[in-house]
Formats: C-alpha cells, sequence, structure tokens
C-alpha cells in the first residue's frame, strides 16, 4: 500500500508540473502575441500619425492658395476701381474745359456779328460806292497787315519749334543713356538672382542627400533590430521545441514505469519485488526531481528571453519615435528652403515680366519716334495759301492713316505678347508641376514593407533560421534595402530632366536677351516711354494753342459779310458733319470691338488645340487603365468572383468558410488555433466587405473618367464653333473697314463740294488751321477713349482665360489624383489576393 501511495503521489506530482509548465507554456503565447499585436498596432498608428500630418499639411497649403488668390482678386479689383475713377474725374474736368471754350467762342462771334450788322446798316444807309471802295481799301491794308505779322509770327514759331525739337532730341539721347544703364542694372540684378537660385538649389540639395542618408541609415538600424528579434523568436520557438521532446520522453518514462509495475511480474517474485521497489523508488523520485529541476530552468530561461524580448520592443518604439522626431526637424529645416526657393523664382518672373514691358515700350517708343521723323520729313514750307491748304489736307490724311496703321500694330504686338505670356506661363507652371511631383515623389518615397511569414503570424522584415533544430523554418521574403539601384536611376532621372528643363529656358532666356540687344542698336538704345509721351503731348499742346488762334482769325474773317442764309447753310453741313463723324466714331469703335473679339477667339483657338495636344500627349504616353466593370452576379461572393476572373477556379470562397466554421467549431483544436480559425474568417468577411467597396469606387471612378472624356469631347466642339464664329467676326472686321472707307470719303466729298467753294473764299488760313488742328484734337480724344477700352476688354478677356487655364488645370490635377487612387486600389487588391491565397494554401 505505501508502493502505491508513493506511486500516486509520484504521478499526482507529474501532472501538476505538466499543468504548470502548459499554463507557463500558453501565458508565454499569450504575452507573444499580445506583443506581436502591440507591435502592429504601434506600426499602424505611426502611419495613421503620418497621414494625418500630410492631410494637415496638404490643407494648410490649399488654404494659403485659397487666401492668396482672394487677395489677388481684392487688389485686382480695387486697382480696376481706382483707374476708372481717376479717368472719369479726367473725362469730366476736359468736358468742363470743353464746353467753357465753346462758350467763350460764341459769345465772340455774336458780338462780331453784332458790330458787323450794324456796320452793314450804316452802309446801306449812307453812300455805298464811297463806303465800298474805302471799306475795300480798308480790308485790303488790313489783311495785308495781318498776313505780313502772322507771317512775321509763323518763322518765330518754327525756329522755336526747331529749338523745342533740338531740346527733345537732347532729352531723347539722355533718356536713352538712362534706359541703357537701367537695363544694366537689372541684368546684373538678374545674374546676381541666377546666382543665389542655384546656390540654394546646391544647398538643397546637399541638405536633402544628407538627411536621406540619415534616413536610409536608420532604416538599416531598424532591420538589423527587427532581424535580431526574428531570430530570438525562433530560439524561443526552439525550446519550445525541445521542452516538448522532454514532455514526450516523461511520456515515454510514465510507460517504462508502467511495465516494469505491472502485477505480472509482481506475483511470482512478491518479496524480491517489494526490495526492488524499494530500491528503484529512490532513483524515479531522483529523476522526478531532475526533471521538475530542468523543467524549471527551462521556464527561467524562458521567462529571461521574454523580459529580454520585451526590452527590446521597448527599446525599438523609442528608437522609432526618436527617428519619427528627426523626420519632423528634417521637415521644419527644409520648409525655410522651400518657401525661400518660391520667393526667388517670384521674383525671377517679376524680373521677367519687367524685362518685357520694357521691351514692349521700347517697341512702341521706337515706332512712335519713326512715325515722328515721317512727318517732320513729310512738312514742307507752304509757297501760297492754296499750297498750304493742300498740305494741311494731305497731312490730315497721313495723320490718319498713320493713327490707324500704329493701331493695328499694337493691336499686333499685343497678341504676340498675349501669345508669349501664355506660352512662357504653361512651361513655368508644368516646370512647377514636375518638381513639386518630383520633390512628393522623394519626400514619401520610403522601403515598402515586406510580408514576412514568422512563427507568431506575419511580420515585416524579419527572417527565421532555427540553428542547430531538427525542423528548419524556411520564410517567404523579398529583402529590400531602403536605398536601391533602382531608386537611384529615378533620382537621376528627375535630375536629368530638371536640368535639361533649365537649360531649356536659359536658351530661351538668352535668345529674348539677343533680341533686346538687337532692338538696342537698331533704336541706338533704350528708351523711357513715359518721358517721351510727355514731351510730346507738351509740344502738341503748344501746337493747338497756336492753332485755335488762327482757327479764331480765320472765323472772324469768314463770318464777316454773310447774312442768315450762309449761316443756316453753315449750321445744316456742321450737322451733317457731327452725323458723319459721330458715325465714323461708332463705326472705328465697332472696327476696334470686332478686332479685339477677333483676337481673343483666335487666343482661345490657340490655347484650346494647345490644351487638346497636351491631354493627347499625356494620354499617349501614360499606361492604359483597364476599366472594364465585371458586375457580381446574385448570390456570388466578390471575392470569389476576382478568382475566377484570375483563373483561379479550384477555390470556392464559400465552402472554405464553411471548412473555417467546422475547424473553428473543432475541439481537437487548440484555443490559440481556434482563435486564428476564428480571425482567418473574419479578415475573409471584411476582405470581401473591402472587394465591394473598392470595386464601387472603381465604378465611381469610371463614371468619372466617362465624364472628363466627355467635357474633353465638349471642349473639341467649343473650339469647332469658336472657329466659326472667329471666320464670321474676320467677315464682319472687314465689312466694318470697308463701311468706315466709304464713310471717309462721303465725308471728303462732302467737305470738298458743299465748304469747298464758300470757305475757302470766306476762311482764312489762320481759321483752318483752328479748324483742323480741333479736328486732329477731337480725333486724337477719340483714339485714346479707344485706346482705353480697348485695353479694358484686353483686361477682361485675360481674366477670362485665367479662369479657363486655371479650371483646366484643376480639371488636369482631378484626373490625376483619380489615377494614383486606381492604381493604390489595384495594388492593395492584388496584396489582398497573394494575402490570402497564401492563408488558403497554407491552412489546407
Amino acid at each position: 500500500m505505501s508502493k502505491k501511495g508513493t506511486g500516486g503521489r509520484g504521478k499526482g506530482d507529474k501532472a501538476e508540473l505538466l499543468a504548470a509548465l502548459q499554463a507557463a507554456n500558453e501565458e508565454l503565447r499569450a504575452k507573444l502575441t499580445d506583443i506581436q499585436i502591440e507591435l502592429q498596432q504601434e506600426k499602424s498608428k505611426v502611419s495613421r500619425v503620418e497621414r494625418e500630418k500630410n492631410q494637415e499639411l496638404r490643407q494648410v497649403r490649399e488654404h494659403e492658395q485659397h487666401k492668396n488668390a482672394v487677395l489677388l482678386t481684392e487688389l485686382k479689383t480695387k486697382l480696376h476701381e481706382e483707374k476708372m475713377k481717376e479717368l472719369q474725374a479726367v473725362r469730366e474736368a476736359l468736358l468742363r474745359q470743353h464746353e467753357a471754350e465753346l462758350l467763350r467762342v460764341i459769345k465772340i462771334k455774336d458780338n462780331e456779328n453784332q458790330r458787323l450788322q450794324a456796320l452793314l446798316h450804316a452802309l446801306r444807309d449812307g453812300a455805298p460806292d464811297k463806303a465800298k471802295i474805302v471799306l475795300l481799301s480798308e480790308a485790303k491794308e488790313e489783311a495785308k497787315k495781318g498776313f505780313e505779322a502772322e507771317k512775321i509770327k509763323m518763322q518765330q514759331e518754327i525756329s522755336e519749334l526747331k529749338g523745342a525739337k533740338r531740346q527733345v532730341e537732347e532729352a531723347l539721347t539722355i533718356a536713352v543713356q538712362a534706359d541703357k544703364i537701367k537695363a544694366a542694372e537689372i541684368r546684373s540684378v538678374y545674374h546676381l538672382h541666377q546666382e543665389e537660385i542655384s546656390r540654394i538649389k546646391k544647398e538643397c540639395e546637399r541638405e536633402i542627400r544628407r538627411l536621406m542618408e540619415e534616413i536610409k541609415f536608420k532604416d538599416r538600424a531598424v532591420f538589423v533590430l527587427e532581424r535580431e528579434l526574428g531570430v530570438q523568436a525562433g530560439h524561443a520557438q526552439r525550446l519550445q521545441l525541445q521542452k516538448e521532446a522532454l514532455d514526450e520522453q516523461l511520456s515515454q518514462v510514465k510507460e517504462a514505469d508502467r511495465h516494469l509495475g505491472s502485477p505480472r511480474r509482481e506475483l511470482p517474485y512478491a518479496v524480491g519485488a517489494g526490495d526492488a521497489s524499494d530500491h528503484s523508488g529512490s532513483p524515479e523520485q531522483q529523476l522526478d526531481e531532475k526533471d521538475a529541476r530542468r523543467f524549471q530552468l527551462k521556464i527561467a530561461e524562458l521567462s529571461a528571453i521574454i523580459r529580454k524580448l520585451e526590452d527590446r520592443n521597448a527599446l525599438l518604439s523609442e528608437e522609432r519615435n526618436e527617428l519619427l522626431k528627426r523626420l519632423r526637424e528634417a521637415e521644419s529645416q527644409y520648409k525655410p528652403l522651400l518657401d525661400k526657393n518660391k520667393r526667388l523664382t517670384r521674383k525671377n518672373e517679376d524680373l521677367s515680366h519687367t524685362l518685357r514691358r520694357m521691351e514692349n515700350k521700347l517697341k512702341f517708343v521706337t515706332q512712335e519716334n519713326i512715325e515722328m521723323r515721317q512727318r517732320a520729313g513729310i512738312i514742307r514750307r507752304p509757297s501760297s495759301l492754296n499750297d498750304l491748304d493742300q498740305s494741311q489736307d494731305e497731312r490730315e490724311v497721313d495723320f490718319l492713316k498713320l493713327q490707324i496703321v500704329e493701331q493695328q500694330n499694337l493691336i499686333d504686338e499685343l497678341s504676340k505678347t498675349l501669345e508669349t505670356a501664355g506660352y512662357v506661363k504653361s512651361v513655368l507652371e508644368r516646370d512647377k508641376l514636375l518638381r513639386f511631383r518630383k520633390q512628393r515623389k522623394k519626400m514619401a518615397k520610403l522601403p515598402k514593407p515586406v510580408v514576412v511569414e514568422t512563427f507568431f503570424g506575419y511580420d515585416e522584415e524579419a527572417s527565421l533560421e532555427s540553428d542547430g533544430s531538427s525542423i528548419s523554418y524556411q520564410t517567404d521574403r523579398t529583402d529590400q534595402t531602403p536605398c536601391t539601384p533602382d531608386d537611384d536611376l529615378e533620382e537621376g532621372v528627375a535630375k536629368e530632366e530638371t536640368e535639361l528643363r533649365f537649360r531649356q529656358l536659359t536658351m530661351e532666356y538668352q535668345a529674348l536677351q539677343r533680341a533686346y540687344a538687337l532692338l538696342q542698336e537698331q533704336v541706338g538704345g533704350t528708351l523711357d516711354a513715359e518721358r517721351e509721351v510727355k514731351t510730346r503731348e507738351q509740344l502738341q499742346a503748344e501746337v493747338q494753342r497756336a492753332q485755335t488762334r488762327i482757327e479764331d482769325l480765320e472765323q472772324t474773317l469768314a463770318e464777316q459779310g454773310q447774312d442768315m442764309k450762309w449761316i443756316e447753310e453753315k449750321q445744316a453741313l456742321y450737322r451733317r458733319n457731327q452725323e458723319l463723324v459721330e458715325k465714323i466714331k461708332q463705326m472705328e469703335i465697332e472696327e476696334g470691338r470686332l478686332k479685339h473679339e477677333v483676337q481673343d477667339a483666335r487666343d482661345q483657338n490657340e490655347l484650346l488645340e494647345f490644351r487638346i495636344l497636351e491631354l493627347e500627349e499625356r494620354e499617349r504616353k501614360s499606361p492604359a487603365i483597364n476599366f472594364h466593370h465585371t458586375p457580381f452576379a446574385d448570390g456570388k461572393s466578390p471575392l470569389q468572383a476576382y478568382c475566377e476572373a484570375e483563373g483561379v477556379t479550384d477555390i470556392l470562397v464559400t465552402e472554405l468558410m464553411k471548412q473555417l466554421d467546422i475547424l473553428g467549431d473543432n475541439a481537437n483544436l487548440t484555443n490559440e488555433e481556434q482563435v486564428v480559425v476564428i480571425q482567418a474568417r473574419t479578415v475573409l468577411t471584411l476582405a470581401e466587405k473591402w472587394l465591394q467597396q473598392i470595386e464601387e469606387t472603381e465604378s465611381a471612378l469610371h463614371r468619372r473618367m466617362v465624364d472628363l472624356e466627355s467635357e474633353k469631347e465638349l471642349f473639341s466642339k467649343q473650339k469647332g464653333y469658336l472657329d466659326e464664329e472667329l471666320d464670321y467676326r474676320k467677315q464682319a472686321l472687314d465689312q466694318a473697314h470697308k463701311h468706315i472707307l466709304e464713310l471717309e470719303a462721303m465725308l471728303y466729298d462732302a467737305l470738298q463740294q458743299e465748304a469747298g467753294a464758300k470757305v475757302a473764299e470766306i476762311l482764312s488760313e489762320e481759321e483752318r488751321e483752328k479748324l483742323k488742328v480741333a479736328v486732329e484734337q477731337w480725333k486724337r480724344q477719340v483714339m485714346s477713349e479707344l485706346r482705353e477700352r480697348d485695353a479694358q476688354i484686353l483686361r477682361e478677356r485675360m481674366e477670362l482665360l485665367q479662369l479657363a487655364q486655371q479650371r483646366i488645370k484643376e480639371l488636369e490635377e482631378r484626373i490625376e489624383g483619380q489615377k494614383r487612387q486606381i492604381k493604390e486600389l489595384e495594388e492593395k487588391f492584388l496584396f489582398l489576393f497573394l494575402f490570402f491565397s497564401l492563408a488558403f494554401i497554407l491552412w489546407s
């Protein structure tokens, strides 16, 4: 009985030890799974924090861009309103001045008419013949005296004008020299800015390389630590296998004990067996004690390994936090450099715009100078009053022709500058987009996490190889270092593209500089357009004052000796003249409007052609995206449909779900295996839901792409409509031009026929000159108003053009974003498919 009691106690102790060992193993497994889950949660938290940070940065950037756009529009509207107010004030002042002058002239003419009528009545009452003779002699003497005085006065004015011309030429040379100095200063400042930009680019590239090397070094360190973690996990697995081997040995020892203590051997040798059992009991107890000690040592080793793993995990999390902090610091250091680069690019664009404006001013002033020289060469001294009249008519016609040519040249130059500005702007914007995308790719380019099969599940970049154990665990892992030759090749290609683009822009800038130098050589230097305009306006004002005096004298002579009938005829002629002038003014306004509309339609047509070519080239270069939509059949899961689409027909998802349910309910499996089966089932259901969402998003993206294609077709149709409208506007412009020429011919004939005979006999040279100066002044005023309206229409069209370009850019960005989303969804779907196929193979 004592033997049986001791044997029962030994068996009870062994069972308790085995239960304690199993409980300890379960606890260790639970702890390891908890640690692995916490590690995965930390990784997901880090990725979520990075995504939130990127979203916040994107939102802040979009908010700043929106605020800048709003400020720009407000400033533009304020400037436009101030300019319109100033123009309105100047127009009102000129109108008041003109009305005052008209009232003064009317009063003078009324007084003169009354005096002449009184003199006429006195002559009728007296002796007519003697009075006529006396009046004729007095009129001849007064005419001779007036002619001589006017001749002397005109000679003096000619000498004064020559002196003023010399002064203007001297001022012109001074302005040319000043503009040369200014252009040299602008060039030097531009070169300094270019050098500073290149220096900052080099510094930024150096800093980026340093930061990338640090990040690569830290990634390698993390990779080594994770590899060590995998090795230690393999060691823990090996220890567990040894423990299982010990359990098997214990079971074998128990079986041997059972065979030794069987009753067939106890019956013949009862007494001897009792003695033997007394002797053999002590070695059996010694073996149990040794096994217990060995198991306790193994448990202590396993707990020490777990503590080491926990410490290593804490160290890894701390190092990851430090790396994240350093990454944030690097981004904060890199941000001011980017801002500085943006400011310098803005300065460069402003300098290029000022240079373009200077070139336009130079063209305008050179053209004005050539026209003034031509006018000065045309002017000659008349030999008689008839020659003077004819020369004035010819000058007036030439002046009108020159003004028309000047307006056409101005419109052509504006169209050319608009084309060049639009092209340069599109090139700069494409460069900015390319630079921004490359920088974003470089900053966002991190080593992709690779799925690795470990003992505890699927880990990232960990390898397990059991050294010295009977079972070797082969891992399916593709080792990718943080820096690969593909990344270096992509960086080299990006650098080559940026260098090529920069070289192309420098070549265009050098070509512009050469054209500017040729213009300087032709004209003799740059010109100050504002100073030239001021001097020209002063000279024109002096000439107008002289001609108004001449006109007053001519009108006084013309009104002598005329009756009311002649005054009525003159008024009728004046009214008809005003009507014709108003018609000419309306037709000129219509002509300018049609020209601007034609030019706007032409520019819009060219822009649309350019955008269509860009879209076609982008479609040709971009990889084809298959938008085939495979609708799911009723009762078929999306995962099953995708497996059939990929050619995997052996797997039935519904049967697999049922088998997983059966495995989850199986009592032969351990708790951990049942948990894994349940998790696999939940993952499969979530994968089906995710596939359904992916399919819905893909269909939405497909609809969006169809909408964009329809919008593209709408743009092409609009281009055709604009072509037709352009042809129609051209025809209307030609008809308006013909109508203007006909009205000018009618006006000239009317003036020659009706006023030729009477006015030539009555009006003097001074009055004719005054009349012509008034007409020229009025024409100049009309031309200035037309130019102001043309400039306003041009500004409005430019704003509409900018809005259209912005809309096109937004659409392009949306298309790019949707393409990126589709690619990401395809990659995620492929990853899921590989993951679940591997899981199915392993579980089968």
